[in-house]
């Protein structure tokens, strides 16, 4: 299964999310440190979901960081997050 998917999966199952978008920007990385040659490495995931009502950002990004611990232990090298409530989402827009 390819990263993407994974991290998909586990986002999916771990936080019921109202947006979930996975960008793989490997590409944008080419020859910098944890670049690989089949990509899979550089992520940017912008989520939304009411689990994260009530956190502080940082405590977001744990959440987010130990669902996905076995991928960050191994082929994700970077992983930029924007994680949001619907609330907060529908302020933005």
């Amino acid at each position: 299964m390819a990263v993407v998917d994974k991290i998909i999966k586990k986002l999916e199952e771990r936080f019921a999310p109202e947006r979930l978008d996975v960008l793989d920007e490997s590409h944008l990385h080419k020859g910098h440190a944890g670049a690989r040659p089949g990509g899979e490495t550089h992520f940017r995931v912008k989520i939304t979901s009411t689990v994260f009502d009530g956190l502080s950002r940082i405590d977001r990004h744990r959440l987010i960081n130990d669902c996905l611990s076995e991928e960050l232990a191994g082929p994700i090298h970077a992983l930029n997050l924007k994680v949001r409530t619907p609330s907060e989402d529908k302020e933005s827009s």
